[in-house]
């Protein structure tokens, strides 16, 4: 029974140090970043200035329809959610107030992230310069791309570094795990069913798209929110819509 036990023993200290081992191996690139292993790699260090700001703005464009500072919007709990599609009208089908959504929502990222981006890029100098470092730096533009399963940042900012060798650097791409390119897309067709008919069959999605959930709440106005959730990734994106409204 002694033996038994302390080869049960072995096995659970085998199995936690392969657990380990793995979970090591799989967070070996970021904890490179955080300890600062990986601080002579500008795009990693961009990557990682990036990623929460990043993520604060999606998260604040999404649940506000796709923008930084709605215009016309309706106040749901407290939020502003933005009319995509609109009418002010009775009866009548709605105007869509957005028709290059997904162009829209990439200038908006761009503008919130452009102060970070300013930021990051002045501290990357200093912390070069600090290693002795001759560094030129040109300020470039930001571009932003909703790609299926990602956004793609792209600074065409000019980085020259020179310690011996030199290491010349035109142009930085970060990538951003992100479905908000899927759930644009779905919320572009919704708003065409909206400003068509006045309204949307959600079922109709939920059935197509097995890990989507869609929600919509119709307030007393006649205005519809939209919220459309990714159920793996828990994305999500909602927006308004004011569509064959009947008075009440």
């Amino acid at each position: 029974m002694k033996k038994r036990g302390q080869v049960t023993i072995f096995i659970i200290v085998a199995i936690i140090i392969i657990a380990m081992a793995v979970l090591i191996y799989l967070l070996y690139p970021k904890l490179k970043t955080l300890i600062g292993g990986d601080s002579n790699n500008p795009t990693a260090f961009i990557q990682s200035w990036l990623e929460d700001p990043l993520e604060e703005a999606i998260e604040k464009i999404s649940l506000q329809g796709g923008s930084l500072n709605p215009e016309h919007f309706y106040l749901y709990y407290d939020n502003p959610v933005e009319y995509l599609c609109y009418t002010n009208e009775y009866y009548r089908t709605c105007v869509v107030q957005q028709p290059m959504l997904k162009s829209h929502i990439e200038s908006e990222i761009e503008n919130a992230i452009a102060p970070e981006v300013e930021a990051c890029f002045e501290d990357l100098v200093d912390s070069f310069e600090n290693k002795g470092y001759d560094v030129i730096f040109r300020e470039g533009n930001i571009t932003v791309e909703l790609l299926p399963d990602v956004i793609m940042i792209t600074l065409s900012h000019e980085l020259t570094l020179t310690k011996g060798d030199t290491e010349k650097y035109a142009t930085f791409r970060i990538l951003f795990e992100s479905n908000l390119y899927e759930l644009v897309s779905i919320a572009r067709s919704i708003i065409d069913w909206e400003a068509e008919y006045g309204d949307a069959d959600t079922s109709l999605y939920m059935a197509y798209y097995r890990g989507l959930k869609v929600e919509k709440v119709i307030k007393e106005d006649g205005t519809t929110i939209y919220m459309l959730t990714d159920k793996e990734t828990e994305d999500k994106f909602q927006f308004a819509s004011r569509s064959v409204a009947w008075p009440m």
